[in-house]
């Protein structure tokens, strides 16, 4: 697998055509097969993708490629918000090294049905989602645990089209890019909420509704962790604070980070973005981006570690809420990613969601490595 290899472009401009010219232009120089691509824009294009598409399979003679729309879109040491932009990153892989799949395939029994995946046994997907679909989480979880597969990826985030790219302009469920064992890839996972106070036990909820933690009220069991300054005015806690969700079973003391949707005064309940049983183990969580920005060097201190050199090639996906919405700065994130481990093509964008092993997440930030 030593031959292989990844090329990058990137750019902004006033419209569709602009920026995929410029991009095609800085991919003249495609690698000796290059046969992959990873295509995402901001939403401003949106509704052109499928003209983006067309017009980079033509310029680079790529047939496939995968993709999404983001808010933003991540870059080699830097970001794109709130402009029309696009970041690639193309690769030149073994053939059969790999297998593009629709939300119609993203189950493992269509999977199974297939020639290729019953040969090559896939790890690794790289998907992207539709955040309008309440059971997309479930999605990831049954096609990870059922198929064998340890997934990275995100949810798209376009106020109008939430579009995937899967060989073609598709919509709904999940789509990607299954990878072949053989290609080398490690990936990382950061937080950008961090816990402020004790692991609570669930003693009494029904939904999304929590009424008792501890077998106290919930409402009471929050402005103790939360502290006496932001309890005298709960309005300031919207955005602010979160309800984490501590994996079962990680030896890493990860958690999913679910919104704080309401509070109800009067019965001193919580209700949370997330369904909620007796028994659940629960955490409040803050927004920080000191914190944010320690947890990511230290995700990228283990990735260095591990890496033991320049990568080849990398995908980040982080959330809507990070970039510069968390650490009030342009390209922070993908200036650590840099800075920490060399300057390597890459490419990537900023979703609803991001995706790691089988758990959908939030105000996190996932990076994949091919080494």
């Amino acid at each position: 697998m030593s031959d292989y290899r990844f090329l990058a472009a990137h750019a902004e401009g006033d419209g569709w055509a602009a920026v995929a010219k410029s991009c095609a232009d800085q991919l003249e120089t495609l690698p000796p097969g290059a046969n992959l691509g990873f295509l995402y824009v901001t939403d401003a294009l949106a509704g052109d993708l499928g003209s983006i598409l067309t017009f980079l399979r033509e310029r680079t003679r790529i047939a496939d490629w995968v993709g999404t729309v983001g808010l933003g879109v991540c870059a080699t040491g830097r970001d794109y918000f709130e402009v029309p932009a696009l970041s690639v990153l193309v690769a030149a892989l073994p053939p059969e090294s790999f297998r593009l799949f629709a939300p119609s395939e993203a189950s493992a029994t269509a999977l199974a049905a297939d020639r290729w995946f019953a040969r090559v046994r896939p790890m690794l997907g790289v998907v992207h989602g539709d955040p309008r679909g309440a059971d997309i989480a479930a999605t990831v979880g049954s096609l990870a645990r059922d198929a064998s597969l340890f997934l990275v990826g995100g949810l798209a985030a376009a106020p109008e089209a939430p579009v995937q790219v899967a060989g073609r302009i598709v919509e709904g469920g999940l789509s990607g890019v299954l990878l072949a064992p053989d290609i080398p890839v490690i990936t990382g996972l950061t937080q950008g909420c961090s816990p402020i106070g004790p692991v609570r036990r669930v003693t009494e909820a029904r939904d999304n509704i929590l009424m008792e933690l501890d077998g106290r009220p919930a409402l009471e069991v929050f402005k103790e962790d939360i502290g006496e300054l932001l309890s005298r005015d709960l309005k300031r806690v919207a955005g602010l604070i979160f309800v984490g969700f501590p994996v079962a079973g990680s030896d890493t003391g990860d958690y999913l980070v679910r919104n704080l949707v309401a509070i109800d005064v009067p019965r001193q309940w919580l209700a949370v973005a997330h369904v909620v049983a007796p028994g659940d183990a629960v955490l409040f969580c803050r927004r920080d981006p000191v914190s944010a920005g320690a947890d990511l060097a230290r995700m990228l201190e283990q990735l260095k570690r591990r890496a033991g050199g320049v990568p080849r090639a990398g995908l980040y996906f982080s959330c809507v809420a990070r970039g510069p919405n968390l650490f009030g700065q342009p390209s922070q994130e993908l200036a650590m990613i840099r800075d920490a481990l060399g300057d390597f093509p890459l490419a990537g964008f900023f979703g609803n969601g991001e995706i790691a092993h089988d758990r959908l997440y939030g105000y996190t930030g996932v990076l994949a490595l091919f080494l």
